[in-house]
């Protein structure tokens, strides 16, 4: 009896410590699935906060890359317009130059025309001269006299027109020189938009310099010939007027001192 009181003692005692490891166990579990589903929930926060930072990082990304798009946009706007304008003023300065080449020819010729005119008025009036000298004179004192006043009229009027002859060449080599040298500020006007360093834009303001120095020289002699063409006597030549001093910027493709 004794021996199977303490046996129900003892199976009592095990199913206690059974229940006992069972609910130690069941804590255990617990606690595990709930660090478990604390850490899956901290993990899984995480993940949302990297992706979030993730997304709003490529967000500022995108941003910035519409950003710089929309500025190279603008700057080649900017620049294009630019573009236009520098063209547009190089066609002005273009046609300007032109304008003046062909001023300056129509000038030239209008002169020629003018002493050609004048020459023959000349002749005319040494003509008439020599005829009355010979219808008052008469005879041969009057013949005489004309023939010399011919023979002088002769020599002088050679020596006009291989004064308006040599002006002429002298012109019209300096009309072309001035073309020359028209197209070649032109060109240096050109190089000096385009020059893409600061070298070469140097290069090219030093070279519209002396072209615009030669163009300033030429103009000068061609004022020089023409003003000696209004009648001044072979071997006479009146100083020509001098021209302002141009204040022009090198590379001005807007300069009128051409």
């Amino acid at each position: 009896m004794a021996e199977q009181k303490e046996s129900s003692v003892l199976f009592s005692l095990k199913e206690l410590m059974s229940l006992e490891e069972d609910r130690i166990k069941q804590e255990d579990d617990d606690r595990k699935r709930k660090e478990a589903a604390e850490l899956q929930a901290r993990q899984e926060a995480e993940r949302r906060a990297r992706e979030a930072e993730e997304a709003r990082m490529r967000g500022e990304e995108e941003r910035r890359r519409q950003e710089e798009q929309r500025v190279r946009e603008e700057q080649a706007r900017v620049d294009a317009i630019r573009q236009g304008e520098v063209e547009k003023a190089r066609h002005e300065a273009e046609q300007q130059a032109r304008l003046r080449a062909m001023g300056q020819q129509q000038e030239h010729e209008r002169q020629l025309a003018a002493l050609s005119q004048d020459k023959k008025k000349k002749q005319l009036t040494y003509i008439a001269l020599g005829i009355g000298a010979l219808l008052i004179l008469g005879g041969a004192g009057g013949g005489f006299a004309f023939y010399r006043s011919a023979q002088e009229s002769a020599r002088i009027q050679a020596l006009k027109d291989k004064e308006i002859a040599e002006q002429k060449a002298q012109l019209d080599k300096l009309m072309a020189d001035l073309r020359a040298q028209n197209e070649a500020i032109q060109l240096a006007q050109a190089e000096a938009q385009s020059a893409t360093t600061e070298a070469a834009k140097l290069a090219a303001q030093a070279k519209l310099a002396a072209a615009q120095a030669e163009s300033k020289k030429t103009q000068a002699n061609i004022a020089a010939v023409q003003s000696r063409g209004g009648g001044t006597p072979s071997g006479a030549s009146r100083p020509a007027t001098p021209r302002p001093a141009c204040t022009c910027q090198a590379g001005d493709p807007l300069c009128s001192c051409l």
